[in-house]
């Protein structure tokens, strides 16, 4: 494992002063360049270092190096892979030339310009420190960017010279610099350091090659920017032989050969990188509208989100919404109804489910039959505003991490995700939807970016692992970056592709000003509608929730957009009047709420159905039916269609069937009549379909993108816990007067008094204000070391400032293992 004490193998050469490790650098920092290490480094706080050395080795374990290094630019990303190829320590002016060459122009002097920047950015990170003429990459990080046969480097640069010939033998070594035109030298060290030099001077270099034959500087051309490992047959060409002979291309396995890294050097004008990327690419302009003209047509969309992902929870909350799959999730065939019912494709129908679920409005009901239905968090949202209601759809769609747009794909073991289903939590979503956003928002109002220009920017920004994606297999970002600006346009976040002004507040410290920018955009509810003489009704925008819950009763729904179109049909008036309503109370509902008259065939319509509803009656005896009109029930006998239902007549006005009474009520439907549901009272049966309702259910909770980002105040009392660890780790102490058997404390131990020796100096400190160094065990058995200033000492316990902790702790004295005196207090 990579530590923080580990040193240059010479550091006889380190002058005086120059931190020496990882931990020593730390140790100059200020308190807000710790706090920002910990801040850009999470996972370093948990749990947090008892002092800086601990942290320096949390800092170089590969796991912690990994993540950092995943999270930084591509110039800074670039920046330490040249400091992974070039020697250890580096010089400031050898990292320089190794991202500008030697021919600068005005892209190397860019580069040049922002490398302090990168450098920075890399000290900051702990994954560079040293001074400027001795900088040093972790050894962890040197050890993941340096190429390899199996890992090869980004730079596209191979093992060194020294590197390539640790195998081969003296013998070889000096025909090869004797061949290059250098003289035999005593050793095979001295005889790699002068290959190497000869490679690395410009003017040698230069006049070699132009000795070589043209297919050999084609060979050096195709491995010049990596992979620089080629393959040769037991007998090369005459052209290869002359690079093998001279060096240029040295034995990496048998039948294989690699170009040196000194030679590459050369051969690239001194770059590390064929194209250094200092500046992040622009974001390309697609489109430009009026701002006003982005809200509007955003705010629309707005609305048609919270029109249809309530269109879905009412098609799921009579209790006979789909059935959840017994791995979890929702069927393809109930996706694809449940698309046809909403009228979309069925990525947005997933997207919309996902949306309802992650809002907490949608959870399944723990049945044994166990379906899908609406939380009663769905009837709480639907009484908020509209705004509001937008507000809280937005907010769990911002912060979630369930991935829509990987419904219908696969997994690793090849299963077909489904939606609502598990393993669709991808932790980068939240980091990358918002950034997708504040990339919008630097655009200038109403102005749309090319998706495109906006994928290479997340590139730069966070360079996929392995280098750029090929085109086809995009990475996990860009895949969520695309998903983010179809699913923005679909909620109403952008508008024409542009970020709408509620867009921006959402970004916002106050995200509740995102609604109130939105609610001047959104229609007003109508309360009335126009009826036609066609049988139709027309809704011109929304209408109010009471006025469009009786509609959907009375009406079936012809045609959406922006007027909706209802029309009456005796199936739906029936309905109506099976829920409880009478002819006059239709024929008031919509003389109350149309601005036009009652067309008289909409009226003949309810009068006709309602004078034929409940003639008939259906009660249970198997079932039976009943009538006060004789004559009806002997046409119904006499109706071929009855034959299926085995009707009998018990009495004039009764007929008794086999069949159940739902299914009589559906046969004498289908032959024209308008029968009612009787109960074992002779009252009518109101038939309201049932709103079906899950018990409390909580929203999914977002899988975290590893360890939450610390806050100001932990940051502080971080900062402050590693200090005074430090202290009292690496503080001189005064020999105490033990006995043999307890020897002195020494650093990185805990210190070892007698029982009378620890009262006595705690004593002796509480007079004095003086401070200690104790080492103390907990009640659960943990060792540490702290600083701190006895005020009062009295019952077996002492209570001191602790500077640890920075506040005031009390502690038993039999949990001290032992206390000596500072050699100066840290006041």
């Amino acid at each position: 494992m990579t530590t923080a004490r580990h040193r240059d193998p010479a550091h006889s050469d380190t002058p005086p002063g120059a931190p020496r490790t990882l931990a020593e650098e730390l140790r100059t920092r200020p308190d807000d360049g710790l706090a920002a290490l910990l801040h850009a480094r999470p996972d370093l706080l948990t749990p947090v270092p008892g002092d800086l050395t601990q942290l320096a080795t949390r800092a170089g374990t590969r796991a912690s190096v990994v993540r950092a290094l995943e999270r930084l630019d591509r110039f800074a990303l670039q920046t330490a892979e040249a400091l992974a190829v070039a020697p250890d320590p580096c010089s400031y002016e050898r990292l320089t030339a190794l991202m500008t060459g030697d021919d600068p122009g005005p892209e190397a002097a860019e580069t040049a310009r922002r490398l302090p920047h990168a450098v920075a950015v890399l000290r900051a990170q702990a994954l560079v420190w040293g001074a400027e003429d001795r900088l040093r990459l972790v050894r962890t990080a040197r050890e993941l960017l340096s190429p390899s046969p199996s890992n090869p480097s980004p730079t596209g640069l191979g093992p060194t010279v020294a590197e390539a010939t640790s195998g081969m033998s003296p013998g070889r070594v000096q025909e090869i610099i004797g061949a290059a035109g250098l003289p035999p030298t005593h050793d095979p060290v001295s005889a790699v350091t002068a290959l190497a030099e000869l490679f690395g001077d410009r003017t040698r270099m230069a006049a070699l090659l132009d000795q070589a034959p043209p297919q050999s500087a084609e060979v050096l051309d195709r491995l010049l920017w990596g992979p620089p490992y080629g393959s040769v047959t037991a007998h090369p060409a005459p052209h290869l032989q002359w690079l093998l002979d001279r060096g240029l291309l040295l034995p990496a396995a048998p039948g294989n050969v690699v170009l040196p890294r000194e030679a590459a050097l050369h051969l690239r004008g001194g770059l590390a990188h064929r194209a250094p990327e200092p500046v992040p690419p622009e974001l390309v302009p697609a489109a430009e509208y009026g701002a006003r003209a982005v809200d509007a047509s955003a705010a629309g969309q707005a609305f048609t989100a919270l029109a249809t992902v309530e269109e879905l929870l009412k098609e799921w909350e009579t209790g006979t919404g789909p059935l959840v799959l017994r791995a979890g999730g929702l069927s393809v065939r109930d996706l694809k109804r449940t698309a046809a019912a909403l009228d979309v494709t069925e990525p947005v129908a997933a997207f919309w489910a996902e949306l309802a679920y992650g809002a907490g409005l949608l959870a399944s009901d723990g049945e044994a039959d166990e379906r899908y239905a609406p939380t009663p968090a769905y009837d709480d949202w639907l009484a908020l505003p509209a705004e509001d209601r937008w507000l809280r759809l937005a907010t769990a769609w911002l912060a979630g991490t369930r991935t829509a747009g990987l419904v219908g794909t696969r997994d690793a073991k090849a299963r077909t995700l489904a939606a609502l289903g598990p393993d669709l939590d991808r932790s980068p979503a939240p980091e990358v939807r918002a950034r997708v956003l504040r990339l919008l928002s630097e655009a200038p109002e109403g102005t749309a970016v090319t998706p495109d220009s906006l994928l290479a920017r997340l590139r730069w920004e966070r360079p996929p692992r392995g280098g750029p994606a090929a085109p086809q297999t995009p990475d996990l970002r860009s895949r969520l970056a695309r998903w983010t600006l179809a699913e923005a346009e679909l909620l109403g976040v952008t508008g024409r592709g542009a970020l709408a002004a509620h867009g921006r507040a959402l970004l916002g410290p106050d995200p509740q000003e995102a609604a109130g920018l939105l609610a001047p955009l959104l229609p007003t509810p109508l309360d009335h509608v126009l009826l036609q003489a066609d049988l139709t009704a027309v809704a011109p925008g929304p209408l109010e929730r009471p006025l469009a819950a009786m509609l959907d009763v009375l009406a079936d729904v012809e045609s959406k957009g922006g007027a909706t179109v209802y029309r009456f049909t005796p199936g739906s008036v029936r309905r109506a009047l099976d829920a409880g309503r009478s002819a006059a109370d239709l024929q008031a509902f919509l003389a109350e709420h149309s601005r036009t008259p009652v067309p008289q065939p909409l009226a003949y319509l309810i009068d006709d159905v309602a004078r034929r509803h409940g003639r008939l009656r259906v009660g249970s005896a198997s079932a039976y039916l009943r009538c006060d009109d004789d004559a009806l029930l002997a046409e119904i006998l006499a109706d071929r269609r009855s034959a299926n239902l085995r009707l009998r007549r018990l009495a004039p006005t009764v007929l008794a069937a086999q069949t159940p009474p739902d299914a009589l009520l559906e046969g004498l439907r289908a032959m024209g009549y308008a029968p009612a549901a009787e109960s074992a009272e002779g009252d009518v049966v109101v038939a309201r379909a049932d709103v079906h309702r899950t018990p409390a259910r909580t929203a999914p909770t977002p899988v975290p993108d590893g360890p939450p980002v610390p806050d100001e105040t932990l940051l502080g009392a971080a900062v402050r816990a590693i200090r005074a660890g430090d202290l009292a780790a690496t503080a001189e102490r005064k020999p105490a007067e033990t006995s043999v058997a307890s020897p002195p404390p020494s650093n990185g131990r805990l210190p070892r008094t007698t029982s009378a020796e620890t009262l006595a100096t705690m004593q002796a400190a509480a007079l004095t204000g003086s401070a200690v160094w104790i080492g103390y065990v907990n009640a659960d058995g943990a060792a540490s070391q702290r600083v701190i200033a006895p005020v009062r000492v009295e019952g077996g316990f002492v209570t001191a400032y602790d500077h640890t902790a920075d506040e005031v702790r009390t502690y038993p004295l039999h949990r001290i293992t032992g206390v000596a005196e500072l050699a100066d207090d840290p006041a």
